[in-house]
């Protein structure tokens, strides 16, 4: 069962989707992940949270309003990196923020091998 908050944030993501016409499809075709995997975490059925379900409302939550510092807190991949990577100066700060821009160039290309379909 999910606990009461990542429910809200999976059915909030329903919602932006309807509200923004992104269909499952281009949500499974963007991850590497089923339409059926999608509609069953929009749906709110899953035991536990899982890495797609995160990347799911990741994906849906930047069509409203962009990526939000909660949504970066959220990220434990994303802070674990930070964590490993940043020895807390503002120099490095800065560096590590011109690199993460840099990505933004790829635009939705995907970094890395590409992913396959998830079973």
């Amino acid at each position: 069962m999910l606990d009461s908050a990542t429910e809200a944030r999976v059915l909030r993501a329903g919602k932006i989707c309807r509200r923004c016409g992104i269909t499952q499809t281009q949500i499974a075709d963007a991850l590497g992940a089923s339409q059926s995997q999608i509609s069953r975490i929009l749906r709110g059925h899953g035991e536990r949270g899982s890495r797609l379900q995160e990347e799911v409302c990741l994906y849906v939550e930047r069509f409203e309003g962009g990526i939000t510092a909660d949504a970066v807190r959220r990220s434990d991949e994303l802070v674990e990196a930070l964590r490993k990577t940043w020895d807390g100066s503002a120099a490095h700060a800065k560096a590590l923020s011109t690199v993460i821009r840099s990505l933004g160039v790829l635009g939705s290309r995907v970094v890395g091998p590409p992913r396959g379909k998830r079973r």
